[in-house]
């Protein structure tokens, strides 16, 4: 979470401009993207991931996380917390969880308004919880 709460604040550049650091986060999935205009929720944790010297999920889809590490009942501070999003399956957010309010599940996350934020998603939208296993 350090690592992540260090990042807060970054956020992609309107028009022609893109955030250099957006795009070091989207390197982390393995394509080669231009514009910060892309979703980046997944490349995001996937940066993190690699800076605390754990693997990621290497993948551009929030889904993927669903299947990294090991499931959890209860959420952990900091533990991987995917959602979903939109009206497509493959669709969703993720991000690191930091507390739970009333019925939001407060989530350390990237574009989250196009920023790097803490910002509260609903409970009714989430996917799972997930934690380092052995091999992470």
């Amino acid at each position: 979470m350090n690592i992540a709460k260090v990042e807060i604040g970054q956020q992609e550049k309107p028009g022609d401009e893109h955030n250099p650091r957006v795009l070091e986060y989207l390197a982390t999935c393995g394509t080669q993207y231009k514009t910060d205009e892309t979703p980046w929720c997944p490349a995001f944790a996937n940066w993190v991931m690699i800076h605390a010297g754990k693997k990621g999920t290497n993948s551009a889809l929030a889904r993927s996380w669903l299947k990294w590490g090991e499931p959890i009942e209860e959420p952990r501070y900091g533990c991987v917390v995917v959602f979903k999003r939109g009206t497509s399956n493959w669709q969703g957010h993720v991000g690191f969880f930091v507390r739970t309010e009333g019925d939001k599940i407060v989530v350390l996350g990237g574009n989250q308004s196009n920023t790097v934020s803490i910002a509260p998603r609903s409970k009714s939208d989430l996917l799972g919880y997930r934690w380092p296993g052995p091999k992470d």
